[in-house]
């Protein structure tokens, strides 16, 4: 199954979201980006793909161990950024974020540890995805609104194992879907 670590934001937080997604979405050229749905909006700590069924119940056990030793910590989302020339919108991350940056790469070393297949290490950037490029779109009005955003705090209380399912029906616009396949609270004894 195709996984990866994610910490996701309350529903309060990503309604708050919602309202300046709603403001980007009215700029000129926002219907040549894909916009992702509030379903999928999460910080990705460590994408594991496709990870062999088998290996599943260690990254899980190591996923537990990192969770529970990485203390709840405050978190925002703030600000906004591009990759790739306009191919991903994204907003940022304020507040504790090394605090993030630390369960980003213990959730790496977990999916290492249990044998999953990583890749080389990049360092972290805590950035969720809002919109990505099918065109060459100038994303830099966005960015701009974005500069100004600032969400409000909240506690990250978890860590989440997600199973992304790709569309596949072929329709235009069809988001992938995400399932929590595993929670563990942060600061847990264990």
């Amino acid at each position: 199954m195709r996984l990866f670590a994610a910490v996701l934001p309350p529903q309060d937080i990503a309604a708050e979201l919602a309202v300046e997604v709603d403001r980007l979405r009215r700029l000129p050229g926002a219907d040549g980006l894909r916009w992702t749905g509030r379903p999928g909006w999460h910080f990705t700590l460590a994408f594991y793909g496709e990870v062999a069924d088998d290996l599943v119940p260690a990254l899980s056990d190591r996923l537990a161990r990192a969770a529970h030793r990485t203390a709840p910590f405050e978190l925002a989302l703030a600000g906004g950024g591009q990759f790739g020339h306009g191919r991903a919108l994204w907003t940022g991350a304020s507040g504790d974020v090394a605090a993030l940056r630390l369960l980003a790469d213990r959730a790496e070393s977990a999916g290492r540890k249990a044998g999953v297949p990583m890749g080389e290490h990049r360092r972290y950037q805590a950035h969720l995805t809002l919109a990505r490029g099918r065109e060459a779109v100038d994303v830099r009005p966005y960015v701009e609104l974005l500069r100004a955003f600032a969400g409000r705090s909240w506690t990250v209380t978890e860590l989440a194992l997600v199973r992304s399912n790709l569309p596949r029906s072929g329709v235009p616009g069809e988001q992938p879907r995400y399932e929590a396949v595993g929670r563990w609270a942060c600061g847990a004894s264990g």
